[in-house]
């Protein structure tokens, strides 16, 4: 066994499963716009927000996890803090399976301390927050709260699991990865629709996430654990999974680190901005979001798809064929973007009003200078990608100081200016200019040159 071949099947199902997140988006938004309160959408959108914050407590791990099991399945026997480890032709491919099992041991180790802390976490400080929100909230309160309390421990268990993710991402299996996607957005519509047409309202959407989050773990699980795969466990000597953990955690935390600095970025001016502005305008900005979100889950399907291999080839030597991967990665970026951002300004509010929406979405201005803002951003992040590949995190730095700059920015224009949505888009997008937006795409490049 190796790390799968990435062809146009798997091209073609990446496509398959990223646009049917977008017709979930699709289905559920006209039922979600129209049966519910543009203040309860604003809630929904914070749900949302925190639901992403439960990757944060990944730490980075997850794309370190799944970058050394691309390294076992290509045949290294040891796993370094810094670089990797150069395989031989005749060794490309043996599986050291000790090395695949303590990997396994040291994935389960970690998940479930930080589900621990997730949960904690979310049950006390995320409770005060959602409890402060409520003060002004017109609604059903007992439903948010009910709804809040599903979301706290699916959460916390999608967090566990989430080492199966990294497994299957590893070993290249992303036909596979995306048909489970595929097969758990269908339950969620399904649940979804049934759901809230029956009147289940917030409680409706988190309920048939949390089946969805259950039904793909299951699923990962069987298609991770082939016969072949636990037999060779099976008969594998104990490795200390603390020494992988000891090889993997510097990099691991930096790379947390840098997605708690991304974060922080892209989505603190939710949080803060939800205490200043109101949740009718928050409803707006956050449905934005969420198209943005799908639009740049479409521009990065060739990273996503090939970044396996190129981990391999990475240990391969094989830098032209990253290099190949690396440019288309970038002219579909940038094709998507202007296409989709075309698209939304131009029809994005008649199209809402054909389905009677209760919400509408940022005005045109905005709306252009937003899309500008997130297209540099997923741009310099698909270049960390390809830096990240080398095994190291040369970016922790600069995205700790720009989450700085960002919360300062934030301060300074929502909160002392007053400038509401605006300030919440310009305070990222300038700081991101500062350094970011550049130093990365010109950094991959200049290793291409060489």
């Amino acid at each position: 066994m190796a790390v799968a071949d990435v062809g146009k099947k798997d091209l073609v199902w990446t496509m398959l499963a990223t646009f049917f997140k977008i017709g979930a988006g699709v289905l559920l938004f006209p039922i979600i716009l129209k049966m519910l309160p543009a203040e309860t959408v604003g809630v929904w959108t914070i749900f949302v927000t925190i639901t992403q914050l439960t990757f944060i407590f990944d730490f980075g791990f997850n794309t370190s996890f799944a970058r050394n099991v691309s390294y076992v399945f290509s045949g290294v026997s040891s796993l370094k803090r810094d670089g990797y480890e150069q395989v031989e032709a005749s060794c490309v491919n043996r599986i050291d399976y000790s090395l695949l099992g303590g990997t396994i041991r040291a994935m389960r180790y970690f998940y479930s301390k930080m589900a621990i802390v997730l949960f904690l976490l979310f049950a006390i400080l995320g409770t005060f927050y959602i409890y402060t929100l409520m003060q002004a909230y017109r609604g059903n309160v007992v439903e948010v709260y009910v709804a809040w309390g599903i979301l706290v421990l699916i959460n916390s268990y999608n967090l566990y699991t989430l080492y199966y993710e990294a497994l299957l991402n590893g070993l290249g299996k992303i036909k596979c990865v995306h048909q489970i996607i595929l097969v758990g957005n269908v339950v969620y519509i399904l649940f979804a629709i049934v759901l809230i047409l029956l009147g289940g309202g917030l409680v409706a959407i988190v309920a048939s996430q949390a089946v969805s989050v259950l039904l793909v773990r299951f699923l990962s699980k069987k298609a991770f654990f082939t016969r072949e795969i636990i037999e060779g466990l099976s008969i594998a000597n104990d490795f200390n999974y603390k020494d992988i953990l000891r090889a993997i955690t510097p990099n691991a935390i930096k790379v947390g680190f840098t997605s708690l600095g991304g974060f922080i970025i892209n989505k603190s001016s939710l949080f803060i901005g939800s205490l200043f502005v109101s949740l009718e305008m928050m409803a707006s900005y956050g449905i934005t979001l969420q198209l943005l979100v799908i639009i740049g889950m479409m521009a990065g399907i060739v990273t996503r798809v090939y970044m396996p291999k190129v981990f391999q080839w990475r240990v391969e030597g094989r830098l032209d064929l990253i290099k190949q991967k690396f440019y288309l990665s970038s002219a579909v970026m940038f094709f998507v973007f202007v296409l989709s951002g075309v698209v939304i300004v131009l029809c994005g509010d008649w199209m809402l009003g054909v389905l009677n929406s209760n919400t509408t979405l940022l005005s045109t201005s905005l709306l252009i200078l937003i899309f500008i803002q997130h297209y540099l951003e997923y741009n310099h992040s698909n270049a960390a990608q390809y830096l990240l590949s080398r095994n190291e995190v040369p970016f922790f730095k600069a995205s700790l100081m720009s989450a700085v700059g960002v919360l300062i920015f934030l301060l300074i224009f929502v909160v002392w200016l007053d400038w509401g949505l605006l300030g919440m888009i310009l305070a990222p997008m300038i700081v991101q200019a500062f350094y970011q937006n550049w130093k990365w795409p010109l950094e991959v490049i200049k290793e291409f040159r060489n």
